[in-house]
């Protein structure tokens, strides 16, 4: 095996030769897993029972990204109904920081006792969480439930293992592609549902209570589904230890605890401290100062111990050690996320607040994005089946990514029309970038390591996505600081004359958009003239804040556009063997 352009595996005229990984970290070579010859067939065996396993674990995709969407585009009705603006952030967070903790978790332990029970047993919380958020009486129940809800996206690595280890490796594009079709109309069912329920924007209404009653709906299916559709072989890991005495014992020694402890911790401290800036504290503060400082060691310690400690943990060794293209992926992927949670939280939030008032065009608009990248997504996945590449298409999605930034940081109060248009980049380069990158990371790692890959592409995506909202909180939180003294100059520079008293009133009832009648009656010395002049001034600060978040947005992937060249094709993986296939009796290596 070389470096550089080395394939994870060599074809022969009669057996798959493969790049087989030991738990020390050490490689080794091996026949295919299913150790069988080219000539046994040239077209691979897919049938009813391969099609539902790909469509249960769709599913499980669509009934989360309706609760991500909602955490989003619900985030401020919820943040409104309990008088709480400032943890808004909290409802998106919960969930990427679980997702980056629980992913390589369950990853590696589904290679020890199975996907199913990891897939189902998840969902099913992700329906409690719904629950506990739709019943939810406080803004720290609401928080806990989106908590709840977190923990089922321990999951999302294993539906990207599954879409691809149960079909041929040439179509593995395709199911990656079928995850971003899931992920688009999860997301669009949620936005346009959501933006129907609270249409007249009363916060005091039921209808993020509603909404997620229907996720829970979601959930329960979605869990139901997987339990009677998918039904995979046991892993090479599962047969090693059944039979044996205190295996489980076993298996969990198997387990990255000490690793799993550094990163858990250092996440949510460092998030935290991020959080805490500006919102409500100075970075002198030991709220910010410390906790930020505390969170950055502990990940600092996360580095040296898997580097030079644990050579067979959520980041195994032998990842790293066969070509370049997986270290490449996990730096775009983090890029991709930081863009994405930027977008996800951030677009919709500007809409609402510059030029739409109507919580169903709002979510119309995000629409745009998401059928957008199911085309993405879908050409992208054509494209690397016939052509068996994957290198410029993801540097010209990347550098599609940076155009959208461009675009939107240049909006302001009156480009309402352009808008429109940006999320069809935005879309486009969401499902370009994803179909790609998760091919070419798992075409590109031994086939047994395909869970842990997937655990940690998912996993360094949301991490991605945590910083990146705690980093967008303290630039939308810094800017916004100024609101009260950008309203009294405003006010006073149109030749108008307010109690200095009033001030603090005013932009708490224009922040809360409260009617003219509403703000005239209640607050003294506010006038028809204050009020146009205060919401004026309302949007330009907003328009700042928001202009902060596109460009350090655009920063991280006009990165990635450039480290995305270093990539190789990885050619000769893109056949027609299946790692795992659900086909009884019939699992087999196909070869072209």
């Amino acid at each position: 095996m070389t470096s550089g352009d080395a394939r994870c595996g060599e074809s022969s005229d009669e057996t798959k030769s493969v790049l087989v990984v030991d738990d020390d970290g050490g490689q080794r070579q091996g026949t295919s897993s299913h150790g069988s010859t080219s000539s046994e067939a040239s077209k691979p065996l897919l049938s009813v029972r391969t099609l539902l396993a790909v469509l249960a674990v769709c599913f499980i995709y669509f009934a989360q990204l309706v609760s991500l969407v909602g955490a989003g585009a619900q985030g401020q009705t919820i943040a409104g109904h309990f008088h709480d603006t400032q943890r808004v952030s909290w409802f998106s967070a919960p969930i990427t920081i679980l997702t980056v903790v629980l992913g390589p978790i369950v990853s590696q332990a589904a290679d020890y006792w199975g996907r199913k029970p990891f897939l189902v047993l998840l969902t099913l919380l992700g329906a409690v969480g719904s629950v506990i958020v739709a019943r939810a009486t406080s803004m720290g129940m609401a928080i806990a439930g989106f908590c709840v809800i977190g923990t089922s996206f321990g999951v999302q690595p294993l539906l990207h293992t599954v879409t691809s280890e149960v079909l041929p490796r040439r179509w593995r594009a395709h199911g990656q592609a079928a995850n971003m079709v899931s992920n688009g109309l999860g997301s669009i069912t949620g936005l346009l549902v959501g933006g129907a329920l609270n249409r007249t924007g009363d916060p005091f209404g039921n209808g993020f209570r509603y909404y997620f009653y229907m996720g829970t709906g979601w959930y329960l299916l979605a869990a139901i589904l997987c339990a009677a559709a998918y039904n995979p072989p046991a892993t090479d890991r599962q047969r090693e230890f059944r039979g044996r005495p205190r295996s489980t014992r076993e298996r969990l020694r198997k387990l990255d605890w000490v690793g799993y402890f550094l990163l858990a911790a250092g996440l949510v401290l460092f998030c935290v401290g991020l959080s805490w800036s500006q919102a409500p504290y100075p970075w002198s503060d030991p709220h910010v100062s410390a906790t930020f400082a505390v969170g950055l060691t502990l990940a600092l310690a996360l580095v040296v111990y898997e580097t030079w400690f644990k050579k067979d943990g959520m980041f195994h060794h032998g990842l790293f050690t066969s070509n370049r293209n997986f270290p490449i992926v996990l730096f775009c992927v983090f890029a991709e996320g930081v863009a994405f949670f930027a977008a996800n939280t951030y677009y919709a939030f500007q809409v609402s607040v510059l030029y739409e008032k109507d919580a169903l065009l709002v979510g119309t608009r995000y629409s745009i994005m998401l059928i957008s990248s199911m085309l993405g997504a879908t050409l992208t996945g054509v494209y690397c089946a016939i052509t068996r590449k994957v290198r410029w298409v993801t540097v010209l999605a990347f550098a599609i990514f940076v155009a959208f930034f461009i675009c939107m940081a240049t909006t302001d109060r009156h480009t309402n029309t352009p808008v429109w248009g940006y999320p069809v980049l935005l879309g486009f380069a969401l499902g370009m970038t994803l179909t790609s990158l998760i091919t070419v990371g798992q075409l590109s790692t031994p086939p047994d390591l395909i869970a842990v890959a997937s655990g940690l592409i998912i996993s360094v995506r949301s991490l991605g996505g945590s910083i990146g909202i705690a980093i967008y909180n303290a630039l939308f939180q810094d800017q916004m600081k100024h609101l009260s003294e950008s309203i009294a100059q405003a006010v006073r520079g149109a030749g108008l004359n307010i109690h200095e008293g009033s001030i603090p009133d005013l932009v708490a009832s224009l922040r809360g958009y409260d009617s003219a009648d509403a703000l005239g009656g209640t607050i003294p010395g506010v006038t028809a003239e204050v009020i146009k002049e205060g919401r004026i001034s309302l949007q330009e600060t907003h328009v700042l804040a928001f202009r902060h978040i596109w460009i350090a947005g655009g920063c991280f992937v006009a990165l990635a556009t450039i480290v995305s060249a270093f990539l190789f094709d990885p050619e000769r993986e893109f056949n027609m063997d299946v790692d795992a296939s659900v086909e009884k009796g019939k699992s087999r290596s196909n070869e072209e």
